[in-house]
């Protein structure tokens, strides 16, 4: 099979076909198709729709770009020029072929009319910093990354716990109560250990005092918890950080309070207090909103200016320690019942948080329509990168309830299927969200990557995808031990600094080498996406810049031997060559150059 000739017209909003990454309102912006030669094409037009009319442009063949990629000479590239007349300007690519009409649009090649969700989309609005786009992310819950000291003067609601000998309970009495003691000078004790992953920033899981270990129930967001190290903890990693060229994000609940935070408990205490309105009360009965019905989690009233203000000034307020924030459940901020605020707050904040800060959401499913605004970053993508990559490599004997809430557990699906996956959540969001949005195999809302897997094999098998795939990725602390879980509160595992039992160093070495070789190959950071080939157990891409490709096998089991068609240079697990090896499970990468 010659994978040269398996490949669609092609088009991504990369800087390999889209001229300008961070155009301005009303400029012109060049844009190419890659067609080969086999699929018959003989006219292209673009089309965009401006002030909500569509348009058209002609587009003509650039025989300069038939090099690039790094190899070449048998594509066509058309050539077209539009304008970006509004914020967001979906265009898509009317194709004529000796057999008809088709379009292409991100969601792929068809031959029927399709609705313009799945149109390719130019954004003019304010970019995300520069910063963002090369990097690493590293999750770490702080009460069970490191310690520095022992555990002393807690609370009357921690359960104490010892670091090496105590198993995380999973579920009941006692979760959110037991206690391990890590704090942020703790940290600072292991950066080496995340700069030698590639990682170059740190987010944290939430650090304001609070009535829980996971302290999404905070009090105040006034400083940081004395149990951390308080305020001068804070600045003591941000500053290790810093020297290091690191970075340090926060995690933030603007949908929500704890029970004991001075706003409400202000509200509570006296019904003329001005912080009522930053609450739903109900009038008659005195309840009130919470998230989920928790009641130590009161809903936020984002249609009170008081709320308005106070968080704006709490986000900003921390801004220099961090470099940024993830916001938790960002999916319902704003939002109750007739009520709808998000997309007004999500803009509100990042302009407060001006040009250079990270402003990403949690949604655990499709956020697609809160993206590509004046908002969010980006996502953290458990419905486009985590599902599909779970559903794929799931070991054979896996027994889980549900799948972030989704009834049945994980099913098992195949490489097809996994594929259809990602490209139909990427193709309802721009380029520029999908790249700035997190890949994430697990985190400390779910259980770990290597139970869903059952095997080293597998879970590197989903590593090489988090390292080789356009997006953010984003490590939660354990996993480059294999370290396993069953929900969010057992992969809250106290990291086995001191238990060589539980590091499985084969699997941290392969850490550092895939997660060190994205960090140094800059189309495994900037390149465009072009698939290549997919059956039940394989998947093949390329990531592209006009220099060269990085050509990506990732196969969960033996198969036929695929040709590529040109001589590729062995990069990873590979040999020079111009066949793709059978064998499996196996992650390889090529690359290709003029």
């Amino acid at each position: 099979m010659d994978l040269r000739f398996i490949g669609e017209p092609h088009h991504d909003g990369s800087a390999l076909y889209v001229s300008e990454q961070e155009p301005a309102l009303g400029s012109r912006v060049t844009l190419w198709l890659r067609a080969p030669l086999a699929a018959g094409i003989t006219g292209v037009h673009v089309r965009t729709v401006h002030d909500g009319e569509p348009r058209y442009a002609e587009a003509a063949p650039d025989p300069s770009r038939r090099q690039a990629g790094g190899y070449g000479g048998t594509d066509v590239w058309w050539r077209a020029e539009i304008t970006a007349v509004n914020p967001v300007t979906p265009y898509r690519f009317l194709l004529a072929t000796r057999g008809g009409q088709a379009w292409l649009t991100a969601a792929g090649l068809v031959a029927h009319d399709v609705t313009d969700a799945g149109d390719f989309r130019l954004v003019c609005h304010r970019p995300p910093p520069s910063w963002m786009s090369d990097a690493i992310v590293y999750q770490i819950f702080p009460d069970r990354f490191d310690r520095s000291r022992p555990m002393r003067d807690l609370p009357d609601w921690a359960l104490p716990r010892d670091w090496d000998r105590d198993p995380v309970i999973p579920s009941g009495p006692g979760t959110s109560g037991q206690f391990y003691g890590g704090d942020l000078d703790g940290v600072v004790q292991r950066l080496d250990h995340i700069q030698s992953l590639g990682a170059d920033t740190v987010y944290l899981t939430p650090i304001f005092p609070a009535r829980s270990n996971h302290r999404y129930d905070a009090a105040t967001f006034e400083h940081v918890d004395p149990l951390l190290g308080g305020d001068e903890a804070l600045h003591r990693l941000s500053g290790a950080l810093h020297a290091r060229g690191m970075r340090l994000l926060g995690d933030i609940t603007t949908n929500h309070c704890g029970d004991t935070h001075e706003w409400f408990t202000a509200a509570v205490s006296d019904v003329n207090a001005v912080e009522r309105e930053m609450f739903y009360f109900d009038r008659d009965s005195g309840d009130y909103e919470s998230w989920w019905g928790v009641k130590t989690l009161p809903k936020l009233n984002w249609g009170s200016e008081l709320v308005r203000a106070r968080m704006r000034a709490v986000l900003k307020k921390w801004l220099g320690p961090l470099d940024g924030w993830r916001v938790d459940v960002a999916n319902m901020t704003g939002r109750h019942a007739a009520a709808d605020h998000n997309h007004e707050v999500a803009a509100m904040l990042r302009a407060e948080l001006g040009p250079e800060a990270a402003f990403i959401a949690e949604h655990n499913h499709d956020a697609s329509c809160d993206l590509d605004r004046d908002g969010w970053h980006g996502t953290m993508n458990y419905g486009g990168f985590t599902r599909p990559v779970w559903t794929w490599l799931r070991g054979p004997e896996l027994d889980l309830d549900h799948f972030l809430g989704v009834p049945g557990g994980v099913p098992s699906r195949d490489g097809t299927a996994a594929l259809a996956t990602f490209r139909s959540f990427a193709s309802h969001m721009s380029w520029r969200s999908l790249v700035h949005s997190w890949q994430l195999l697990d985190s400390h809302d779910s259980p770990r990557i290597r139970t869903v897997t059952g095997s080293r094999e597998r879970h590197l098998l989903a590593l090489g995808l988090q390292a080789t795939l356009p997006g953010t990725p984003m490590v939660f602390a354990g996993s480059e031990f294999g370290l396993t879980g069953v929900n969010g509160e057992h992969s809250r595992t106290p990291m086995p600094w001191n238990r060589p039992a539980d590091q499985d160093l084969a699997t941290l070495a392969a850490y550092r080498e895939l997660l060190g070789l994205r960090r140094a190959e800059p189309a495994l950071r900037h390149g465009g996406l072009r698939w290549l080939h997919a059956d039940a157990d394989c998947l093949v891409f390329a990531r592209e810049t006009y220099e060269e490709s990085i050509l990506v096998c990732v196969r969960r089991a033996p198969g036929a031997p695929l040709r590529l068609g040109v001589h590729a240079r062995g990069l990873y697990n590979a040999e020079d060559g111009d066949v793709l090896p059978g064998d499996g499970p196996s992650v390889r990468l090529w690359r290709l150059t003029r």
